[in-house]
């Protein structure tokens, strides 16, 4: 059986186009979209249509949601999968997103109760996976220059979000609409488990950043108004990710020797008496798990629009046999035992006290990483999802 795979070069693409071989599918892909970031949605759909008019595969697969692709499916009468990666993803709004031939997999379970509502047999809750089997060739490779180069006392790889907050860009906000965010950010960077952003919102500071962000994202027809979530999510939520990811690194090289591996620049801690050990980047596949399984400990700090689900660094981190210690998710005692195969803060203080605890107990802090890759090996895995992907989408 045939299936195509749409991709604009996600990470997580070849791992999940390599369970849809294993699971004896037969998979083209098109990939013009990796090559060309400015394609345009005429030639997506003209590029996708040619492959569905010649294969007539059992489904069209994508990362996350197109409203055009979905459209397409709808009038070749073809299944159309995606599973989401990223929060927000504001396409869920199209009204493209109540089509029978959709089968859309959302990661967060938050996702999931918003948008279930507008085509409940047709879309599910999906958490993402790790992929432990391409994990474990790098870690094999991983040599005494690698244990130099990578190993640390805490790490945290990712990007700041310095360079992916379009807030920055909004020209011409009032002087009430500042200090009402300045506010928000500070009280909400203070919560954990809990994104209180979209309900604060009045309507007077939503149309002000309308007006005053060029280019406000728009969808087209929706299913319901959302200029509060893209206000809430694609905008003041990767603002207030920026602030808590400096902050948290700030606060932490106060008292450890912290390495932070990102491709943001990083002259925000220039001035800082104490500051992390800035490594550069890494790369994504050859690198990353490296720092993952030579680290002592390994910070994710999940970003606010990701509201109750787990974003991929955890599964990516315990797949390395590192020792995940993130922020607090509400999702996280539905799939991962806090203190037994990871561990979790609600603040900073609680933080730096855990931090100091597993790095005076190394024993204990290496039988939780080995837990967590042993739970992920044998339940959540980029196999394990594929299967209950494909059993949902077909279940008769």
């Amino acid at each position: 059986m045939n299936i195509i795979v749409y991709r604009y070069g996600n990470i997580c693409e070849t791992d999940i186009i390599e369970s849809f071989r294993q699971s004896g599918l037969s998979v083209t892909e098109i990939t013009i979209e990796i090559t060309d970031k400015n394609l345009s949605n005429a030639a997506r759909i003209e590029a996708v249509d040619k492959e569905l008019s010649g294969l007539h595969p059992l489904f069209l697969f994508s990362i996350n949601f197109y409203p055009a692709l979905a459209k397409l499916c709808k009038l070749r009468k073809i299944p159309y999968l995606c599973w989401t990666v990223d929060s927000p993803v504001s396409e869920l709004f199209s009204e493209f997103v109540t089509y029978d031939t959709n089968r859309i997999f959302l990661f967060d379970r938050a996702q999931y109760k918003r948008f279930a509502p507008y085509n409940p047999s047709h879309i599910f809750h999906l958490p993402l996976a790790s992929a432990t089997n391409r994990f474990d060739e790098v870690i094999r490779t991983i040599s005494a220059q690698d244990k130099k180069q990578f190993a640390g006392d805490i790490s945290f790889v990712g990007s700041l979000y310095s360079e992916k907050n379009p807030l920055a860009k909004a020209s011409g906000l009032s002087a009430y609409t500042k200090g009402y965010l300045d506010a928000l950010e500070s009280a909400s960077i203070k919560i954990f488990g809990y994104n209180p952003v979209e309900l604060s919102l009045t309507s007077e500071v939503i149309s002000d950043i309308i007006r005053s962000i060029p280019g406000f994202y728009r969808i087209g027809k929706t299913v319901e108004p959302c200029e509060s979530y893209i206000c809430a999510h694609n905008y003041i939520g990767m603002e207030i990710s920026m602030k808590e990811r400096i902050n948290t690194l700030k606060y932490l090289a106060q008292f450890f020797d912290v390495n932070l591996y990102t491709y943001s620049d990083t002259s925000v801690f220039d001035d800082c008496l104490h500051k992390p050990n800035m490594c550069g980047s890494v790369a994504s596949l050859t690198e990353m798990p490296k720092v993952f399984h030579l680290s002592k400990i390994n910070l994710n700090m999940t970003i606010k629009p990701i509201q109750e689900g787990l974003p991929l660094r955890i599964f990516d981190i315990m797949g390395c046999g590192g020792f995940c210690m993130t922020n607090f998710q509400p999702e996280l005692p539905d799939h991962f035992e806090i203190g037994t195969d990871l561990e979790a803060y609600s603040g900073l203080e609680e933080l730096a006290d855990k931090c100091a605890y597993y790095l005076s107990h190394e024993d204990e802090r290496k039988k939780i990483a080995a837990n967590g890759y042993q739970k992920v090996c044998s339940g959540h895995t980029y196999m394990h999802r594929i299967k209950t992907m494909l059993e949902k989408a077909f279940a008769t």
